[in-house]
């Protein structure tokens, strides 16, 4: 658990909103968007993410695609880090290393810019939601193949009532998990 304070949670939680049946029928989606449209409640979220990654040492913020880079990026300026991108497989130009994942029916990859990692970076991995863990997951090995340090994961808000955590916590190795909301 992260030093957020309970005023920050509870002002993060009040902007997300619950959408029923979306994107389809029996599922309560998560919307961040209020949250990001509320510059409060926005700078809120970028101020504790970035005190996390200078917390844990972090040279680096990696985001991933495509809410990760929302937060991802204003956390790296305010922290004073570089960002890199993980996005999916065909999004990147030039040379990039990729991370195939399961996903409940068939598989997924990810790719990163191999030469944005270096041997002396520790980087940190922000996301808006943990929910199954797969893409946090494979980003985390795709981190360590680049040969870099994961300093740890942080996420905005994890479904607590999903495998996510467990299925995570086995890759990261004693990395910290950083979670600002459990729902």
């Amino acid at each position: 658990m992260t030093s957020t304070t309970e005023s920050t949670r509870e002002l993060l939680l009040s902007r997300i909103r619950d959408v029923q049946d979306y994107p389809k029928p029996g599922v309560l989606f998560k919307d961040i968007t209020p949250l990001l449209a509320d510059p409060v409640a926005f700078a809120a979220l970028t101020d504790t993410l970035a005190e996390l990654c200078v917390r844990h040492g972090a040279t680096k913020v990696v985001g991933l695609e495509a809410r990760g880079f929302i937060l991802a990026a204003p956390v790296a300026v305010r922290a004073g880090l570089g960002f890199v991108p993980v996005r999916k497989a065909g999004k990147l130009p030039g040379a990039t290393l990729g991370q195939t994942y399961a996903l409940e029916y068939g598989t997924a990859e990810i790719e990163i810019h191999a030469e944005d990692l270096s041997a002396d970076d520790r980087i940190m991995v922000i996301d808006d939601i943990l929910a199954t863990g797969g893409t946090a997951e494979a980003s985390v090995e795709l981190i360590r193949r680049a040969g870099a340090e994961v300093a740890g994961v942080a996420v905005l808000m994890e479904l607590g009532f999903l495998p996510g955590r467990a299925r995570l916590e086995k890759g990261l190795r004693g990395a910290p998990l950083e979670v600002l909301i459990t729902v």
